[in-house]
């Protein structure tokens, strides 16, 4: 929608009918030494046709993924969306409504996000899930703050390899609560550190929140974390930001967890310049009453028919402040329902499927760029689709020359981990074939 700015008449009449006699007057709550009390820095207004003329010449200079070969991941993760899902999801019954509160005219927008909680649950192996959150960080941000609820105690455990986003977000919302976080360190195989976990975890501990595969593409030992966890009745928490690799791994679920978090914008959505994502969120039923979030259930109606409704979480919970199970009172209704139609269209051989060529490109990826010279593989534990190489020679220069041959190459990880300067996480999916695999690898070998 394009900003068309009030007239100066207009801009008086709406003062006027505020009854104030300038705009300086709107902002007289804030204090002076808070306002920037000059003129913004910036040049001269242009009219709509040059600012559209200069916007474009900006844009130009962005290299799009589908120009390129991107080997990204860390959270976010380009995967094949069939034409199928945009044809079905760009129907105006999906793209229009709002909240549905009134069952009676909402049926179809209610039946999709059942279905989708269904899926959900089957794929993580739990027994319930909302309606869906703004994104995977603030999904489990919102588990953390169950457990403290459940348990009424104020620490969180998480693991040093969960993904760092998700870290800041938790430790955002819980700082404010005099609420506090701990980090385990993780061991040289790329998973949390067991012996400081069982050390951190006590008593007082609300829950303890794991990433699998973690950030670092490295499948947990959750076998292991689930028992240190419920040892001291703390809730375990499990995240998945690549829900794509529960296609041929076990749910959390089976592992024990109390409550699966994960991000779900593998599932159809594309890499939408970073968001919008899509938030799952799971639990167990017996916790279903302290869930956050929306959450649709099936009932009949006076003549029997089947038919889908708001349940067990009233709007009016979420708006009780301090007293609120949580303060969330929307959801991504429209991605989650076109995750529920990527998944549909898949089903679970489909999914299985792609999962199992995500880790065969991962393997594949993995063994060419071990025979490198000054490449190395960071760590030894079993990966999905991606994975942590160390390389000889500055990361963020070897990043800037891929790019020059229209190669994203990688994540580099020491603005997040200090200790691993001069180390990338590598991601492949089903977007690449085996002659993008070898590309990447022969110019990497060149570039070094």
């Amino acid at each position: 929608m394009r900003y068309i700015p009030p007239t100066e008449s207009e801009t008086q009449e709406m003062l006027s009918s505020c009854k104030l006699s300038n705009l300086d007057d709107l902002f007289k709550s804030i204090p002076t030494q808070l306002k920037l009390n000059r003129e913004l820095n910036i040049p001269p207004a242009l009219s709509e046709q040059r600012l559209i003329k200069h916007f474009d010449k900006l844009g130009a200079k962005n290299l799009p993924v589908g120009q390129a070969l991107s080997f990204l991941g860390a959270g976010c993760y380009q995967h094949h969306t069939p034409a199928a899902v945009s044809a079905i999801i760009s129907r105006s019954e999906w793209v229009t409504p709002y909240t549905p509160y009134q069952p009676e005219i909402s049926q179809g927008t209610l039946k999709a996000i059942f279905e989708y909680q269904t899926m959900i649950c089957e794929l993580t192996d739990m027994e319930v899930s909302n309606a869906s959150h703004y994104d995977g960080a603030t999904a489990t941000a919102e588990a953390a703050l169950m457990a403290i609820h459940k348990t009424r105690r104020n620490t969180i455990v998480a693991a040093g390899t969960l993904h760092p986003e998700y870290r800041d977000t938790i430790e955002t919302i819980l700082k404010p609560r005099n609420q506090h976080l701990i980090q385990i360190p993780f061991m040289e195989d790329g998973r949390i550190d067991i012996q400081a976990l069982k050390d951190a975890v006590t008593e007082e501990t609300a829950g303890v929140i794991v990433q699998s595969p973690n950030f670092f593409g490295v499948i947990e030992n959750l076998d292991e974390v689930e028992a240190i966890a419920h040892d001291k009745k703390a809730f375990f928490i499990v995240a998945v930001p690549e829900p794509t690799s529960l296609g041929i791994l076990k749910g959390p679920g089976s592992f024990g967890a109390d409550i699966v978090t994960a991000e779900g914008q593998a599932f159809g959505s594309g890499l939408n310049y970073g968001g919008p994502n899509l938030g799952i969120f799971t639990s167990r039923e017996k916790y279903l009453r302290a869930m956050p979030g929306r959450i649709v259930g099936e009932t009949v109606d006076t003549d029997g028919k089947r038919g889908y409704v708001l349940t067990m979480s009233t709007r009016e919970q979420h708006i009780r402040r301090e007293k609120a199970t949580s303060n969330i009172c929307s959801n991504e209704a429209l991605l989650a329902t076109n995750a529920a139609i990527y998944l549909s269209l898949l089903g679970k051989e489909g999914l299985r499927r792609l999962a199992e060529i995500n880790l065969s490109n991962a393997e594949y990826l993995k063994s060419e760029l071990a025979k490198i010279d000054g490449v190395t593989l960071a760590f030894g534990g079993p990966t999905f689709n991606e994975f942590v190489i160390s390389v000889n020679t500055d990361t963020d220069a070897l990043c800037g020359a891929l790019v020059k041959e229209k190669i994203f190459a990688g994540v580099p990880l020491e603005c997040w981990y200090p200790e691993l300067k001069n180390h990338l996480l590598v991601c492949t999916t089903e977007c690449h074939d085996k002659d993008d695999i070898d590309h990447f690898v022969d110019t990497l070998k060149k570039t070094l």
